[in-house]
């Protein structure tokens, strides 16, 4: 199934403590259909002292959000992505909201 976001797309986050917040997607997840956001949905997390690391510590780092809870950014909104087939055979993606080409899937066929 083909997704509505790819790694470097900017969204919006539409549910959760995080809704109406936009960052960069950093990581898909694809087997638990998860994405990772730059900035937000941060947790933290409490390091036991190692050998390594003798202080121990705490870090903060992005969890992942669910893949139906962000939406691409178009103009500052959430947009719906739609696929299109060109005449040459290439797809693309394309923001439902105003028409804005978001990437290409597939390339020209041959």
């Amino acid at each position: 199934m083909p997704r509505h976001v790819r790694k470097g797309d900017q969204v919006i986050v539409t549910a959760g403590s995080e809704k109406g917040k936009t960052g960069e997607i950093t990581a898909i997840l694809t087997q638990r259909d998860q994405v990772v956001v730059k900035g937000l949905n941060l947790k933290t997390k409490r390091l036991k002292p190692t050998q390594l690391n003798p202080q121990g510590g705490v870090i903060t780092k992005e969890a992942p959000i669910h893949i139906s809870n962000v939406s691409p950014v178009v103009d500052g909104r959430a947009t719906r992505v739609r696929f299109e087939t060109k005449d040459d055979g290439s797809k693309v993606r394309v923001a439902a909201r105003g028409g804005k080409v978001l990437g290409e899937v597939r390339g020209p066929r041959k």
